[in-house]
């Protein structure tokens, strides 16, 4: 049953969204094979950047040079299209606001790109991820986090592992497409997760107005992936409640 698919090469299989999607593929009947990585000190920017770099290219040019990889789906950030160096401001965003895409082109590589919003939810990884902390901001307490909670988006990363795999088997599926559920603010959050988890001190509607000096990022629009098909199946409050139910297992709460 396990080897039905194929096989599936998961990079960054300890990150958070790479291990909950090969939980996932192994469900969907697919033989794994990941790369991990242990957890240094904090590199300089520069390093770190370099070594993302040489490292995506190499694994583009082997998969090029195997002749036997039939798609490669590259998840990305949902910073290269909120504040790229070249984009206006907008409200919203999508596809359209592209990088270079000269080597795919070039080289003729099948390869689709997702780009997630913040990613929330259960996790298996060893640590907290970044993404659950700056978002259960109101949660943990940490007042510093509220700026970025404003208004942002947001989707759960069962649907982000959904969205890979419905991207790598769509015969169809080519480019970029931008995947986010939910765009929520930081009073709507704080009205849900005090009716729901009253044990927590949420800010209040007085205190939020005093936040400034924030920048409001544009919205992420997953129009291209809907009219594919796909169905997110998780919102806000599932998000959430999903999140701290983990977080409260693991001791983090």
């Amino acid at each position: 049953m396990a080897t039905e698919k194929g096989t599936v090469c998961v990079t960054g299989g300890t990150g958070f969204v790479g291990s909950w999607l090969i939980s996932r593929l192994l469900r969907h009947g697919y033989s794994v094979t990941t790369t991990v990585r242990s957890h240094p000190d904090r590199e300089p920017e520069e390093v770190v950047t370099k070594r993302s770099i040489n490292g995506a290219l190499g694994i583009l040019k082997a998969c090029l040079n195997s002749k036997t990889v039939k798609r490669v789906v590259y998840t990305s950030s949902a910073a290269t299209v909120q504040f790229p160096s070249n984009a206006e401001a907008v409200d919203e965003v999508d596809e359209s606001i592209w990088s270079d895409e000269e080597y795919i082109k070039k080289n003729g590589l099948e390869v689709v790109t997702l780009i997630p919003s913040f990613v929330v939810g259960p996790f298996i990884c060893p640590k907290l991820p970044g993404s659950v902390w700056t978002t259960l901001a109101p949660v943990l307490g940490n007042e510093d986090g509220y700026g970025v909670l404003l208004k942002t988006c947001m989707v759960h990363v069962d649907d982000i592992a959904s969205a890979q795999i419905f991207l790598l088997e769509h015969p169809d599926a080519k480019g970029r497409y931008t995947c986010s559920s939910d765009v929520v603010t930081l009073e709507s959050l704080a009205e849900l997760l005090s009716a729901k988890y009253p044990e927590f001190h949420m800010p209040s509607k007085e205190s939020i107005k005093e936040i400034k000096g924030h920048k409001i990022f544009p919205t992420i629009s997953s129009k291209k992936l809907r009219d594919c098909g796909f169905k997110f199946e998780y919102g806000v409050e599932e998000v959430y409640s999903d999140a701290i139910r983990c977080c409260k297992e693991k001791g983090y709460l």
